[in-house]
Order: C-alpha cells, then sequence, then structure tokens
C-alpha cells in the first residue's frame, strides 16, 4: 500500500510540474504575440503537444521517427499521442500491479521479489508493446503505397500524353485521386505543400522516397525525377517499371500461392489421413478382429 501510494504522488507531482511548465510557456508565446501586434491562433493543446515532443524528440531512436514519418504521422499532436501511449501504458500497467499486489499479496521475501520482478516484466512489455503496433502499422501502409503505385504509373502515362508536366500531373492527381490513391493522395500533398513553400520537386521527390522505404515508390519517384531534369523520354521508362512491378506482384503471389499449398498438406495429413484410415482399414480390422474372437 506504501508503494502504491508512493507511486501516486510521484505520478501527480510529475503532472503538476509538467501542466505548469506548459501554461508558463502558452502565457510567454501569448505576450510575445500580443506585443508583437499580432493574434495568437495556438491553444493549450497545441502548446502542450509541440512543448513535450520537441523536448523529448531526443529520447526517441531514430527508429521510430522513421517508422512514424512512413506512418504518416508527422504533426505534433500525432508525435505526442504515440509519446504518450509509450510512456502511459507501461505506468498504467505498473499501478495495475500494484493495485493487486497491495489487495491481495503477503508480505513475504519471496513474494517482494517476484513482485519487483513482474513489476519490471510489465513495465518493458508495455513499452515494447506500442513499438511493435507502430512496425506493423508502417508495414501495412507500405504495402498499400506499393499497390497503389501500380495504379498510379498509367494515370501518370495518361496525363503526360496530353502534355502535362510532372508538377501539373501530381497537382491532378491530388485533386481528383483522393478516392483511386488514398495513401499516396497524402504523401504528394506533403511534397506540393513544401513545393509551394519554395522547395525544389526533385529533391522532395527523393526524400520521401528514401523516408518510406518503399522499392516501387522509389523507382517511380527516380523516373519522375529524372523527367524533371530532363523534360522527356520518360513514357518508356514508366511502361517498363509498370511491367516489372507487375511481375514482382506476380512472382509475390505464386510465393503464396506454394506456400498455401504446403500448408494445407500439412493440415490435409494431420486432419484427412486419420479419418481416410478409418474408413478404408476399418474394415479389415473388424474383420481380424472377429476372426481372433472365434478362434478364442
Amino acid at each position: 500500500m506504501n508503494a502504491l501510494i508512493l507511486s501516486s504522488l510521484l505520478l501527480l507531482t510529475a503532472a503538476t510540474l509538467l501542466f505548469s511548465l506548459v501554461i508558463r510557456r502558452y502565457v510567454a508565446i501569448r505576450n510575445v504575440v500580443g506585443r508583437l501586434g499580432g493574434q495568437d491562433q495556438s491553444n493549450v493543446l497545441d502548446t502542450f503537444s509541440n512543448s513535450v515532443v520537441s523536448a523529448n524528440t531526443k529520447l526517441f531512436d531514430s527508429e521510430v521517427i522513421q517508422l512514424l514519418n512512413q506512418l504518416g504521422w508527422r504533426k505534433a499532436r500525432h508525435r505526442m499521442a504515440f509519446f504518450a501511449l509509450q510512456i502511459g501504458l507501461p505506468l498504467i500497467l505498473a499501478l495495475l500491479v500494484l493495485m493487486l499486489q497491495s489487495v491481495g499479496a503477503e508480505s513475504s521475501d519471496s513474494d517482494d521479489s517476484m513482485f519487483w520482478l513482474m513489476l519490471l516484466l510489465v513495465l518493458g512489455i508495455g513499452y515494447l508493446i506500442p513499438k511493435r503496433i507502430l512496425v506493423k502499422s508502417a508495414k501495412a501502409r507500405q504495402q498499400r503505397l506499393a499497390v497503389e503505385v501500380s495504379t498510379m504509373i498509367p494515370l501518370l502515362r495518361m496525363l503526360f500524353e496530353v502534355g502535362m508536366t510532372v508538377e501539373q500531373s501530381l497537382r491532378v492527381l491530388v485533386n481528383g485521386g483522393e478516392k483511386i490513391l488514398p495513401e499516396l493522395t497524402i504523401e504528394l500533398q506533403h511534397i506540393l505543400l513544401r513545393v509551394d513553400a519554395g522547395l525544389e520537386l526533385g529533391e522532395e521527390l527523393r526524400h520521401t522516397a528514401f523516408m518510406m522505404q518503399v522499392d516501387e515508390l522509389t523507382d517511380t519517384f527516380t523516373i519522375l525525377e529524372q523527367l524533371i531534369h530532363q523534360g522527356g523520354g520518360g513514357m518508356s521508362s514508366l511502361l517498363s517499371l509498370k511491367e516489372l512491378i507487375d511481375d514482382r506482384r506476380m512472382t509475390t503471389l505464386q510465393e503464396r500461392v506454394s506456400k498455401m499449398s504446403a500448408k494445407m498438406s500439412i493440415v490435409m495429413m494431420v486432419f484427412l489421413f486419420p479419418a481416410l484410415l478409418i474408413i478404408l482399414a476399418g474394415p479389415g480390422f473388424i474383420a481380424i478382429i472377429q476372426a481372433l474372437g472365434d478362434m478364442g
């Protein structure tokens, strides 16, 4: 019970200090904006998200930042949500363990050692679960992007054939392809926003391809970057890339079918073979048993 009270007091103190820090930062921002004659459009939640994420970005390893970018979580609120989940889940599980210990555990050395071992185990599992979920979500989005690339290439070829440039084609896809290319539209929107801010389109395509780590997207953006610098001659490259992507998908499907056939053969041997043995060899065994009974 003492451990539970101590942990609660520590958590309450940390939350109070963090909230006071956010309020002080929010008041300071409003004072600066007021002295400059502007109007502050931010709120306490945005200030809290920006403060915590900017202060704790170094706590994330590079893999977590890469996975968040691949998932499309690039805003401060999104990263704040993951940070809260990764920090809050172990604390919640630890509080549950402390409550269970305070309710029904007996005070002994062995129980205390088991309790601390369980507490450390729960903290480790609670810290690793959000990252595992993040890895699976990022891989699922990469697969969706790879599928959408095969749909984007014919659309780009049609837009190039009517005389549009690379930037114009990408803007058309962003404006009218939300339902056809939902994931790619989000990435293209980020690229075009940075281009409108004054950055170079080819550099942004290269940066996005490096960040997403999708082979099909990397090959497509490489061809688009060559089209930006050369001004033409990319239609055959896009056609060859489309055929290559289709061959990759066909090979992947064949591998899945071969693995599925092997799994089904194992299932058939486990479940069908005993039933088949009973049907075919059952009458023979019954006849042998009757014959032995008659001889006895």
